[in-house]
């Protein structure tokens, strides 16, 4: 038996790249060093996925999570239940609602406490929306199964070479300085240093916090919320002992000399942290959701419906995700 946490995994939408990364993920499990996991349904779905990539994928059924272990070694284990037609670059409504169940199946038994993590798999939000799926996203979703506010729900972006944090997330650019304020940075910061510490085993994590505007405002000359409002929520983390420093222009802070000094990125907004992330690390970028009672990752990309099933697509986030889920569940299992 490959050692490790049990983890819950869900389909994603699947029209997507997502059954075929798992099924790419399980059958590079030993060469991987990967955790035992579970699907949560798409039994059959699974196997046409893995076909197309011309992997063999034995696939067992099972009606309790606990059951993945006993078979794990040998053969993929599914939820039985829901299942649905393999239909690649083609999603549906239908698709959408098997990806929705897949989610909830996965995330509940992951709240009630069946598997120590969960992997979500890539959905497409308009689609889900169309079947009754109110949050802007999963980690919104996560965040609302687990009793947690969205805002305290702070996505991290991570691969081997960088962790980037966005503390505003999906809205416009023009709404950006209107909601940053010194309160969200320090309230996120805090979240981000003591989820490195306790899932990712880093004491007295270093915290890079981006600047706002170009060459951080040049003394107010380009804009004042260096001074205003990124500054003051600094001095007040340093106050509280958390080794954070900033406001640093975002021009050069991902620089490889620069990312030596830190072990997350701070950043004002959505594109100044995932940019760089997905420059460096495409194909191993994770999606971590911290300030949760439970591990949620997800490989950090999109469905890919234009290349779904044509034996294109990189496992390499998908592998990333269920590794870090793994390793963070594991240490803080230990922990607790």
């Amino acid at each position: 038996m490959i050692g490790g946490a049990l983890l819950a995994v869900s389909l994603g939408d699947p029209a997507g790249v997502g059954p075929e990364l798992i099924a790419a993920a399980w059958a590079r499990r030993e060469a991987e060093g990967l955790p035992p996991f579970f699907v949560a349904g798409g039994p059959d779905l699974l196997a046409e996925a893995a076909a197309r990539r011309g992997i063999t994928l034995p696939v067992t059924q099972i009606f309790h999570p606990a059951e993945a272990l006993d078979c794990f070694d040998y053969s993929l284990p599914v939820l039985a239940g829901a299942d649905g037609d393999y239909t690649p670059g083609a999603p549906s409504r239908v698709g959408a609602e098997l990806a929705l169940a897949s989610l909830e199946e996965a995330c509940r038994l992951t709240v009630d406490g069946d598997a120590a993590g969960l992997v979500t798999g890539p959905i497409a939000k308009a689609r889900l929306a169309e079947v009754g799926f109110t949050h802007p996203g999963q980690t919104e979703f996560v965040a609302a199964a687990c009793g947690v506010a969205a805002e305290d729900a702070v996505m991290m972006l991570a691969g081997p070479q960088l962790r980037t944090v966005p503390l505003t997330v999906h809205i416009a650019l023009s709404e950006v300085p209107t909601q940053l304020t010194a309160a969200l940075i320090e309230r996120r910061a805090r979240i981000v240093a003591a989820a490195l510490e306790r899932d990712f085993g880093i004491i007295r994590p270093r915290l890079a916090i981006a600047a706002l505007n170009p060459h951080a405002g040049e003394e107010g000359r380009m804009g004042d919320e260096e001074a205003r409002i990124i500054a003051p929520a600094i001095a007040a983390l340093q106050a509280a002992g958390i080794a954070a420093t900033g406001p640093h222009p975002a021009d050069a802070l991902f620089a490889p000399r620069a990312r030596a000094t830190y072990d997350a990125a701070l950043c004002m907004y959505h594109d100044q942290a995932l940019i760089p992330l997905k420059a460096l690390d495409f194909d191993q970028g994770v999606n971590v959701t911290l300030g949760l009672p439970m591990i949620r990752t997800s490989p950090d990309h999109g469905t890919a419906f234009a290349i779904a099933g044509q034996n294109q697509a990189d496992p390499g986030a998908m592998i990333a995700a269920i590794r870090m889920a793994g390793e963070c569940a594991a240490r803080r299992m230990e922990n607790e």
